[in-house]
C-alpha cells in the first residue's frame, strides 16, 4: 500500500528539472540598452557602430557592452548600466543616425548563453511592471481629406467620360477640385449629373469666366467629419492587425481625442521594429512605363512628357511612368513573403474581386508592355535644423520592380526587386494588415518602468513572498510533517507557474501577480482537504497506511470538482476579458493546473517515500489527532 512505480518518480523529477531550468532566466535582470537596426534589413556596418560609439564618447557616455544578437544579425545592442545613460544615448543617436537606421530603447536580457541555447527566456513583464512602450500617435487629418479629394478627382474623370460630357481639365486647387468646361451649358449638364451621383458629400459652386466655364467642387463639412472619423477608426483597426502580426500580448490601442491614438505594447523587446511597423504608411502602385520617352533627358532638362511622372529605381536610374495608376494597394486582401524561382525575396499578392477584375482587364490590354511597381512609404524622421531637432514627415516613392507583362494577370501574382527577406516580410505584413487610412506620426514615445515599474515589481514580489511565507508557516505548524510536504509541493507549484509563463512568453502584469498570490492560497486547498480526510479516518480507528490511502482516494473527486469549476471561470475570463483580465486569467489557470499536479501527485510521492511501503506505523505526524 502507498507505493508509487518508478516511472512516476522519474516523471516528477523530470517535470521539476524542466520547471527549474525554464524558470531560471527570470533570476537574471535585464540591462537597459539602445538598439540600432537597419530599416530595410541587412547588417549594421561596423563603421556605423564606431560612429555611434564616437558620438556617445563625445558626451561622456560609454556603453558597458556592444553586441550583435545571434538570432538577429541586422541589429546591434549597446548595453548600459543605468536608464539615464540609455535615454541620453538614444536621443543622441536618433538625431545622427535616425534617417538610415532605426534607433530605439530596449531591455536586453542578461540570460547566460547556455540557457539561451535551450531557448530558455524570461517571461515578459507588462507595461505596469517593466519592459513596455507607450506611443501617442497623431493622425494627419488633412492628409485624409486630401486623399478623399484625390479619389474624387480621379472618379470625376471616369464618370464624365462615361456620361459623354466633355471637359477641358480637372485639377486640384487647395481644398477643392476645379473642373473646366468650354461653355456654361456643358458645365450645367456636368453639374446635374454630379449632383445626381454624389448627392450629400459635395458642395458645388459654378464660376463664370471669359471664354471658359468653371465648376468648383468641395467636400461638405459633414463629409469632412465623416472622413476624419473613418480615418481614425480605420487606423485603430489597422494598428490592431499590425500589433497582432508582431505577436504582442495584451496590447492597449485606444482613441484619445479626435485625432490621436494611444498604443501601449507591454513586454515588447524589439521596440525599434514595433515603431517602424506601427508608424509606417506603406502601399503599392502599379503603373505602366513610358517606353517611348527618354527618362535621362527628362531628368536632365526637367521637361516631363504630358501624362508622365518621373520616378527613380533603387539603383538611382530615372524612369518615366504613366500618371494613370493601374492598381493601388487598397485592393490587396493578402500578402505573404516568399521567394521567386531564382531564390530572390518576393511578396505573393492576392487581390479582392474588384481589384482582380480591374487588374485583369488593364493587364490584358497591355500584354508585352513594361509595368512598374512603385513602393510608397511615409515615415517621420528627426533632423537637425540650426542645431535643433525637428521632426518631419518624409514621403519616399521608389520603383522596386519593372517587368514586362507576359500574360493577363488576375487575382494572384508576385512582386520582386526587394533587397532582403526582412524587407519582403515587413512589406507583406504592412500590406496584409491593410493600409492606413491617413498617415500618422509618433508625437510621444516613452518607456514605462525605470521608476514606477521597479516599484511595482518590488511591491508585487513582496506580496507573493509574504503570502507564500505565511502559508508555509501555517501549514508547517498546523500539519507538521505533512505540512512541510505541502510546503514543498507549493514551492514546486510556484516554480512550474513561472516556468510555464516563461515558456509561453506570456506577459506578467499586476493582475497576473494577483492571480499568482491567489494560486498560492488555493494551491494548499487540495492538501487541506486530503489531510483533514486522513485525520478523520485516523479518528475513526483506521490504520495510518489505510488512512493515507483513503485520504487521497476519497478527497480526489471533491478536489477535481472544485478546481475544474474554477478553471472554467478562468477560461471564461480569458475568452471574454481584455487586457489585465486576460493576464489574471492566464496565471490563475496555470496555477490551477500545476497545483492539481503538485498537490495530488507530488505530495503523494513524497508521503509514499516517507511513510509508504511495508512500514508498520503507529501514528502519523499530521497534527490534531
Amino acid at each position: 500500500m502507498n507505493r508509487y512505480p518508478a516511472w512516476k518518480y522519474v516523471l516528477l523529477l523530470t517535470v521539476l528539472a524542466v520547471g527549474i531550468l525554464y524558470a531560471l532566466p527570470n533570476l537574471y535582470p535585464s540591462d537597459p540598452a539602445v538598439q540600432i537596426s537597419a530599416r530595410k534589413g541587412g547588417e549594421v556596418p561596423e563603421a556605423v557602430v564606431q560612429q555611434a560609439l564616437s558620438l556617445l564618447e563625445e558626451k561622456g557616455i560609454r556603453p558597458k557592452a556592444v553586441e550583435h544578437p545571434a538570432e538577429a544579425r541586422d541589429k546591434v545592442l549597446l548595453r548600459f548600466t543605468d536608464t539615464d545613460a540609455q535615454l541620453t544615448a538614444v536621443d543622441i543617436l536618433q538625431l545622427h543616425l535616425g534617417e538610415q537606421y532605426s534607433v530605439a530603447v530596449n531591455l536586453a536580457p542578461s540570460t547566460p548563453d547556455w540557457l539561451r541555447a535551450l531557448n530558455a527566456k524570461p517571461m515578459y513583464l507588462g507595461l505596469d511592471l517593466r519592459g513596455g512602450v507607450h506611443f501617442l500617435m497623431e493622425v494627419d487629418m488633412e492628409a485624409a481629406v486630401n486623399k478623399a479629394l484625390s479619389r474624387y478627382e480621379s472618379e470625376f474623370r471616369g464618370f464624365l467620360r462615361k456620361q459623354k460630357i466633355r471637359y477641358l481639365g480637372i485639377t486640384r486647387e487647395g481644398d477643392h477640385i476645379l473642373l473646366k468646361f468650354k461653355d456654361a451649358a456643358t458645365r450645367d449638364r456636368a453639374l446635374e449629373a454630379l449632383r445626381e451621383e454624389y448627392r450629400t458629400d459635395l458642395t458645388y459652386e459654378p464660376v463664370d469666366e471669359p471664354r471658359i466655364a468653371l465648376l468648383r467642387v468641395a467636400l461638405s463639412e459633414q463629409a469632412k467629419r465623416a472622413i476624419q472619423d473613418f480615418a481614425l477608426k480605420q487606423n485603430i483597426t489597422t494598428l490592431r492587425k499590425r500589433v497582432n502580426e508582431l505577436g504582442v500580448a495584451e496590447p492597449i490601442i485606444q482613441q484619445q481625442g479626435r485625432d490621436r491614438i494611444v498604443v501601449q505594447l507591454p513586454g515588447v523587446q524589439d521596440t525599434a521594429r514595433a515603431k517602424d511597423i506601427l508608424g509606417a504608411t506603406a502601399t503599392l502602385e502599379f503603373r505602366l512605363v513610358d517606353e517611348k520617352a527618354d527618362p535621362w533627358a527628362a531628368e536632365r532638362t526637367g521637361r516631363i512628357p504630358p501624362g508622365d511622372r518621373l520616378y527613380h529605381e533603387r539603383n538611382g536610374n530615372p524612369v518615366l511612368l504613366k500618371r494613370q495608376v493601374m492598381l493601388t494597394g487598397d485592393y490587396i486582401t493578402d500578402a505573404a513573403s516568399t521567394f521567386d524561382q531564382n531564390g530572390r525575396p518576393a511578396v505573393a499578392i492576392t487581390l479582392d474581386g474588384k481589384g482582380a477584375s480591374r487588374f485583369s482587364k488593364v493587364t490584358g490590354k497591355h500584354i508585352k508592355d513594361l509595368m512598374a511597381v512603385v513602393f510608397i512609404e511615409t515615415k517621420t524622421v528627426t533632423r537637425l535644423v540650426d542645431g535643433k531637432p525637428v521632426r518631419k514627415r518624409v514621403r519616399s516613392e521608389e520603383v522596386i520592380n519593372i517587368a514586362r507583362i507576359q500574360d493577363q494577370l488576375s487575382k494572384r501574382f508576385q512582386i520582386t526587386g526587394l533587397d532582403s527577406p526582412r524587407e519582403a516580410h515587413d512589406l507583406a505584413l504592412l500590406l496584409r494588415a491593410g493600409a492606413l487610412a491617413a498617415p500618422m506620426q509618433i508625437i510621444e514615445e516613452r518607456t514605462i518602468g525605470p521608476s514606477m515599474g521597479k516599484e511595482n515589481i518590488e511591491q508585487g514580489f513582496k506580496s507573493v513572498v509574504i503570502g507564500f511565507v505565511l502559508v508555509l508557516v501555517f501549514m508547517a505548524v498546523y500539519y507538521r510533517v505533512f505540512g512541510l510536504v505541502a510546503d514543498l509541493a507549493l514551492t514546486f507549484n510556484l516554480v512550474l507557474v513561472v516556468a510555464a509563463l516563461s515558456l509561453l512568453q506570456a506577459t506578467l502584469t499586476m493582475p497576473g501577480i494577483a492571480g499568482i498570490v491567489l494560486t498560492v492560497g488555493m494551491a494548499v486547498d487540495a492538501n487541506v482537504l486530503i489531510y483533514e480526510r486522513i485525520r478523520e479516518e485516523l479518528r475513526n480507528g483506521m490504520s495510518p497506511q489505510a488512512a493515507i490511502h483513503a485520504g487521497y482516494e476519497k478527497a480526489f473527486s471533491t478536489i477535481a470538482d472544485a478546481n475544474i469549476t474554477t478553471l472554467i471561470a478562468a477560461v471564461v475570463l480569458f475568452v471574454f476579458g481584455t487586457g489585465p483580465i486576460k493576464g489574471f486569467a492566464v496565471t490563475l489557470a496555470l496555477g490551477i493546473v500545476s497545483s492539481m499536479f503538485t498537490a495530488i501527485m507530488g505530495t503523494r510521492a513524497v508521503i509514499n517515500l516517507i511513510y509508504g511501503g511495508r512500514r508498520k506505523l503507529k501514528s502519523l505526524s499530521i497534527g490534531g489527532v
